[in-house]
Order: structure tokens, then sequence, then C-alpha cells
């Protein structure tokens, strides 16, 4: 691969920006503008907020081991013996949503029911949500309709962030690991589940979006589909270990406070391996009290309602973030990132962009990362 010139390969262009209010954008938009003042054109595309998509990474559904960087062919899916016709899944998503409106359902039902049928067909094909099966049904439609066009898709893991610029620790919205943070914060988590043992495949939102502009430098003229892995379980794994050791630094030098102003006491987050051992121990430890402190509200006319709402509230977060992140807590195996890599080799032909545009996770102490610049971040920018 020849030398890239990704500060001047945007120099004079007109660039279409879709989901322009989410986080991967706003970094985008801002390196844009900062390293080269000279683009031509910028366009914003702009939609009402899904809370929820931008917040979840790739994800390889019920795989593990090494996962390669290669293409979706149209109609594959992870469950090899089946095949995924796109048509017939939104003619099946068509006709639900016609049943449901024929039945005057209520909006809120139907939005759970359209949930619930997404659900149902993503694990058909082997993927865990919704979202990750829309997403790969994307990338199916795009390899089929692009024609001569070049293409570049880049795959993300969990997106954690700002390591550098331009801000380092900032971060929009609550994402994937920070959920437990924030939980935690507020005194609603006390135990979670999942293998501290387990890599959790990390990046930094400005990584990630340095290794955008450097992919799209690199095959702007060229007729072909490229795939990236853009994550860190090869170069620099890191487990989630590692995290909860920060989590505690960090909550120990600036210890939690209640509604009251009063500090919280230091508690170290539990975590449990196994998901049955989990459930029995969210049943015992919440929803058997707070079952028998919703019999006892009654017979003494609601004098317990407050103390049953908490329990309650607390409980239902906390399963709420399990079946959310269960796909990706238990998830193990890592993402081949060799074409990655190559483009980082031509990085190094120029020192000055490659410093500009570093997507190297060896260049991250993740230690020094979480404790210092990720969980403070959180804590100043998503927590509320």
């Amino acid at each position: 691969m020849e030398s890239i010139r990704i500060v001047e390969f945007f120099k004079n262009k007109s660039i279409l920006v879709t989901g322009s209010t989410g986080f991967l954008a706003k970094i985008f938009v801002e390196k844009v503008l900062r390293v080269q003042p000279e683009v031509k054109k910028l366009f914003l595309l702009v939609r009402a907020g899904d809370a929820t998509s931008a917040n979840q990474p790739y994800v390889a559904g019920e795989q593990s081991g090494l996962i390669l960087e290669k293409k979706f062919l149209m109609g594959e899916t992870l469950k090899g013996d089946s095949y995924l016709d796109i048509e017939a899944e939104l003619s099946l998503a068509d006709e639900k949503k016609r049943e449901l409106r024929a039945e005057d359902a209520p909006e809120e039902a139907e939005k759970l029911a359209m949930k619930e049928l997404g659900i149902r067909r993503a694990k058909l094909f082997g993927w865990p949500n919704t979202y990750v099966f829309t997403k790969a049904m994307g990338e199916m439609l795009l390899g089929h309709s692009r024609g001569d066009l070049p293409m570049v898709i880049l795959r993300p893991t969990i997106i954690t962030s700002v390591q550098s610029d331009p801000l380092p620790g900032w971060i929009e919205g609550t994402r994937t690991i920070d959920s437990v943070i924030i939980g935690y914060a507020k005194g609603k988590i006390t135990c979670f589940f999942g293998d501290l043992d387990i890599i959790m495949d990390v990046v930094p939102g400005d990584m990630v979006v340095n290794a955008m502009m450097a992919t799209m430098a690199a095959h702007s003229g060229q007729q072909a589909e490229f795939i990236y892995h853009m994550g860190s379980s090869v170069r620099n794994p890191v487990t989630y270990d590692t995290l909860e050791h920060c989590h505690f630094r960090y909550f120990l030098a600036n210890p939690r406070v209640g509604r009251d102003g009063s500090v919280m006491p230091m508690k170290r987050l539990r975590f449990i391996k196994s998901m049955v051992v989990f459930r029995v121990f969210m049943t015992l430890r919440y929803k058997l009290p707070f079952e028998v402190m919703h019999l006892v509200n009654l017979l003494s006319c609601g004098r317990l309602a407050r103390g049953y709402n908490e329990l309650n509230r607390k409980y239902k977060f906390v399963m709420h973030l399990v079946e959310l992140y269960k796909p990706y807590v238990y998830f193990d195996g890592c993402f081949d990132d060799l074409n990655m890599e190559r483009l980082r080799m031509a990085m190094k032909k120029d020192d000055a962009e490659a410093r500009m545009f570093d997507f190297d996770p060896k260049h991250v102490d993740w230690e020094d990362y979480f404790c210092s610049i990720h969980i403070p971040g959180v804590m100043k920018y998503a927590f509320k």
C-alpha cells in the first residue's frame, strides 16, 4: 500500500455525514475542520435521535475465536444452514405492523411487539439483537448495490471516550460499558454478571475517527470493497478485570455522594460468572424481598410504597442491563485486524500524519486510560 496523504485528501472535498448528531460524527466533523479548513462542503444529515443505535458495537453474534475481516455475502447468516431473504424480512415486518394497526393496538404495545419480532428474527439467524441484525443486512445491501463505487466498511468494537483530541475523556450518552459505572455511582448496582477474565474489545472514539479518515483517503480511487475491523483484542487486549480495578480505584479516591449530600459507603462491585447463579442471587436479594414488601404495602395501605418502588426500580434496571449487554459480556472472540495493520504500516511512511491520525491500540495504556481519562470522563459528561 502506498503512502497515504490524509490531510491533502480532504482538501476541496464535499462530504455527506449521516447521523451527524451522533458521538462519532461530531468527532469526525471537528477533526476534518481542524486539520483541513479547506474542505469544500460538509453536508450534515440530521434526523430524530435513536438513543440505542449508536451505543452498540459491532458484534459477531454467536461466533467465537478469530473473526476475519470479510464481507457478508447477500443472504449469508451466522447459522450456516439458513438463508436470509431481506425482502421477506421487510415484508414480515410490514405485515406485523399492519396487523397491529388493524387491531388498534396502542403505540407502546406496537413498539413492544415490533421489538420482540425483531429479536426473534435476529436470533433465528444467529444475531443477538435487532440492531446488529439490521446492521448486517445493511452491509449486504451496500455490497450488492454499490456498482463500481469504492466502498469501505469499518467495524468498530466497543467505542469508548476520546483519548486525545478534541477533548480527553469526552463522551456523549451512556455507552455499552458505562451503564454499569453510572449505575454503581447512583447506588443502583451492587452486583453484576460477567467473567472478569474475558477480553473486552474496546477502542477510544478518536481512534475510530482517525481510522475512518485514513481508510477514506487510502481507497478513494479504488473500485473495490474493503472491510476493516477497528478494535484492540488482537494487538493490545484488555480484560474486564482491568476496568473493574480502575473502577474501584476511582471511586475509592472519589467517593459517591447520595441525593441527600451524604457520602455513600464504599463497597466493591461484585461480579458473578454464572448467569444461573446471578439470577438466583437477584431473586433472593431483590425479587423475593420486594414481593413480600409489596404484599405488606397493600395490607398497610401503602405505607411501604416508597421502599417497594425503590427496590423494584433497582431490580428492573439491573435486569434491563443484563438483557442488553449479555451478548457483549460473554463474547469470547477477537477480531482479526490484518487489513488495519497494513494500513498502519503505510501510515508510518509519514511520521507527522501517523501521529496526527493515530489509530494503533498498542499506544493505549489501558490502566492509565480508564483511571485517568475514561471513568472521569463518564462521570463528568454522562453522569446525570
